[in-house]
């Protein structure tokens, strides 16, 4: 593999830091993968100062993509869309329309990233919607895949059916799953349960040639009943929410238990290595990337807020991606999936030989 085959466009200026964050993940980012090359999309000005920063100007591991305007996390989509057209994002997401680019990021405002790369990349055949996906971290230590995110709200049977296909694919790809199991997020694991919509998208689901493990509940998703778990956008969104919500809500209860009085104080000091592996284990910053699937690119969007830990495993994810060909696979699966269900629907339209008898 030579050093510049895997290529990632990065909108430098997005998030709610922007290039204090974004320069130092990439910086760190290139000398542990020297087989990829990131094009930095923004104010070149800004950037080259990002880099002499980091000591890292002229280091021959990036390309700066010049980018005169900036998509704020409060400007609207028609804003992003239509009066912003040279910003970061666009840039980064053309980037890869042009081929320039294998994959492309962004921790900006989402609904704009949405919208930009929807717009400049297009949907895969036989994809309605593109869907937010990502890992969840659960009690065996893996990651249960979760889509969607909060892309679509109000969702058909059908879109639910091809979020389980692009999950499959995903999880294939970055977890290295061969058949990963799908559970479809419902109040119940009896089939009886659900609205019409979520039991509809149980009876595709169950023939689609998917590994298909049944109707899941949300405490599914830390136990890690399943591999891949596909709901609506809103409460795909909700769940997400809630789970991060927790997680911190969690984090301070436990400080401030162990910060109590002197005895608290001792205990967290001999607890403290035990407390940093939990921490370590759970950290949200591991699983920072999404993917926004069923797009002709791959497309990460990184959490608003992330440090640039986190955004490193975002652009790692972007890594993994590209040299695991998820677009191919997403394709591939798609295709695949198209042609069991139309040979099952001429299959089902077939006349019995007993009544093609013309003398019948």
């Amino acid at each position: 593999m030579s050093k510049t085959e895997i290529r990632i466009a990065i909108d430098c200026m997005g998030g709610d830091i922007g290039l204090p964050v974004t320069i130092p993940a990439a910086c760190q980012f290139a000398k542990q993968n020297p087989d990829t090359r990131l094009l930095l999309a923004g104010d070149t000005a800004g950037i080259e100062d990002g880099l002499r920063a980091q000591n890292s100007l002229g280091a021959g591991w990036y390309e700066i993509l010049p980018a005169s305007e900036v998509v704020l996390m409060g400007d609207s989509i028609e804003v992003a869309l239509r009066r912003k057209k040279d910003s970061s994002m666009r840039v980064a997401a053309q980037a890869v329309k042009d081929g320039r680019a294998d994959a492309c990021i962004s921790a900006g405002n989402t609904g704009a990233w949405m919208a930009i790369t929807r717009y400049v990349l297009k949907t895969l055949d036989g994809i309605d919607r593109p869907a937010i996906a990502t890992s969840i971290p659960n009690q065996k230590g893996t990651a249960t895949t979760m889509l969607d995110l909060g892309a679509n709200v109000d969702c058909s049977a059908e879109h639910l059916l091809q979020f389980a296909i692009m999950g499959s694919a995903l999880s294939t790809a970055i977890d290295h799953r061969e058949r990963p199991t799908i559970g479809l997020l419902n109040i119940g694991e009896e089939v009886i349960k659900g609205n019409e919509i979520v039991k509809r998208a149980a009876e595709l689901l169950r023939s689609s040639g998917l590994n298909f493990y049944g109707n899941v509940e949300g405490d599914d998703i830390c136990k890690g009943t399943v591999d891949v778990i596909v709901c609506d956008g809103f409460v795909g969104n909700v769940v997400l929410k809630s789970m991060e919500g927790l997680a911190k809500m969690v984090a301070t209860m436990m400080r401030a238990e162990f910060t109590r009085n002197p005895l608290s104080m001792t205990a967290g000091m001999l607890a403290k290595p035990v407390l940093n592996r939990f921490r370590d284990r759970v950290d949200n910053r591991r699983y920072n990337g999404a993917a926004l699937l069923g797009l002709r690119g791959i497309v990460i969007k990184s959490h608003g807020s992330a440090d640039s830990y986190a955004f490193g495993c975002a652009l790692q994810r972007a890594r993994e991606a590209v040299h695991n060909g998820l677009l191919a696979g997403t394709t591939g699966a798609i295709a695949s999936l198209r042609q069991s269900l139309q040979a099952a629907a001429a299959e089902s339209t077939k006349i019995p030989n007993e009544f093609s008898d013309p003398a019948l």
